[in-house]
């Protein structure tokens, strides 16, 4: 029989350090396993986020023109007015290295969305004319009347 008596001292320590190490290893691996899932879904989260973020860019990239070359917009606010009232004329273009005001009142130069200010005596009609530095070029005209 055993008799608890002729135990040696520390023998239940020594018991339980031999195999406490399968404890530790086991939470080393649910730990390292909740790390890694983590980061496997922020990696899958991140990718998500950018694909959607260059969705999103071309799309907005698409509605500034892409790589076509265009006017964009041209127009004027308000298109009727009193004598020495101001006007604001406004344009856009994509893709252009040069633009051209006439009559020319202000400088002008390419932008997506550029307004200037203007008096006009009479009733004017204006013309915007873009170049792209290949030779073509496109043009759209706006009137303002004056009362």
């Amino acid at each position: 029989m055993f008799d608890a008596s002729e135990e040696k001292p520390g023998s239940r320590i020594r018991v339980f350090l031999k195999y406490s190490w399968f404890a530790v290893l086991g939470v080393a691996l649910i730990v390292g396993l909740i790390f890694y899932s983590r980061w496997d879904e922020n990696q899958k989260f991140a990718q998500q986020a950018a694909e959607k973020k260059r969705e999103q860019d071309q799309r907005d990239a698409e509605l500034l023109g892409g790589n076509r070359f265009e006017i964009l917009q041209f127009y004027a606010t308000p298109t009727i007015v009193q004598r020495g009232e101001n006007v604001h004329l406004c344009y856009g273009v994509s893709n252009a290295k040069k633009v051209t005001l006439e009559p020319q009142t202000e400088p002008v130069w390419p932008s997506l969305n550029h307004c200037v200010i203007l008096k006009p005596a009479k009733d004017t009609t204006y013309t915007l004319t873009a170049e792209d530095g290949n030779g073509q070029t496109k043009a759209q005209n706006v009137t303002v009347q004056v009362r």
